[in-house]
């Protein structure tokens, strides 16, 4: 009788011992030792300071991360549509759910009755805007260099189909542009004949003028009775003006 039960008692460290081997080679879930964390994790809550609940799930920080994405590419958030169908989520219900979540845990607020009304609330400010595109000469030709600076007009022109240039030179003077002023231009590749557009030349370099085709050339005609019209054999249009903001 005692070898029987020396025999069981070894049997069961040995199935002891496999079984602590087995979880020893499992991988450890998220948010365990071991795991590399993702590249938003800093601006999350540590989850030994955290409530329960207050973290939020890989789903959503996927979610969070798509908005993120949207605000610093174009400067504001993306609909609940668009997030629908990034995520493949068919109800609109179940994506506000998640921004609910989002939230609630303090990584999103939300503008009431505004589709697109999201900001990150551990983001810098200076993040949101629409894209600063470069400098456009309103003097000589000078081509138009895209650079990292936004610039936040998003109360007047809260689509996606606009881009902001700073406006260099006083040819525009006569149209109340002046140097310094930002223009905030419509994409378009067409105009009619006297609008005032931003064209680009065969040369590549862009430049705001007033936009006059004839018959076989192109006018580019600045406001400015001091200056003479530009003449080229072709350019294309590459936007048309929306709107100019001055600070004073």
């Amino acid at each position: 009788m005692p070898k029987l039960a020396t025999s069981k008692s070894a049997a069961r460290k040995k199935s002891t011992a496999r079984t602590a081997a087995r979880a020893g080679s499992r991988k450890p879930k998220p948010g365990q030792p071991g795991v590399r964390p993702s590249p938003l994790s800093s601006l999350l809550p540590l989850a030994a300071d955290a409530e329960a609940g207050d973290v939020p799930t890989v789903r959503q920080m996927e979610i969070y991360g798509f908005i993120r994405d949207k605000i610093q590419s174009r400067g504001f958030g993306p609909t609940v549509r668009e997030i629908g169908q990034a995520f493949k989520i068919r109800s609109p219900n179940g994506v506000v759910c998640h921004l609910k979540a989002l939230e609630r845990k303090g990584l999103i607020t939300r503008g009431k009755n505004m589709s697109r009304a999201i900001e990150l609330v551990m983001e810098p400010a200076h993040l949101r805007g629409l894209p600063m595109a470069g400098w456009v000469a309103a003097g000589t030709l000078r081509a138009a260099e895209e650079q990292k600076e936004r610039i936040d007009f998003e109360d007047l022109f809260d689509r996606d189909d606009h881009f902001v240039l700073k406006v260099m030179g006083d040819s525009m003077i006569d149209a109340q542009i002046a140097d310094g002023d930002w223009v905030v231009i419509q994409k378009k590749h067409s105009a009619h004949s006297g609008d005032i557009v931003v064209a680009q030349t065969e040369d590549g370099e862009a430049t705001l003028k007033q936009w006059f085709p004839e018959r076989d050339r192109i006018r580019l005609q600045p406001a400015n009775s001091s200056m003479k019209p530009i003449y080229v054999k072709s350019a294309r249009v590459l936007g048309v003006l929306a709107g100019v903001v001055r600070k004073t």
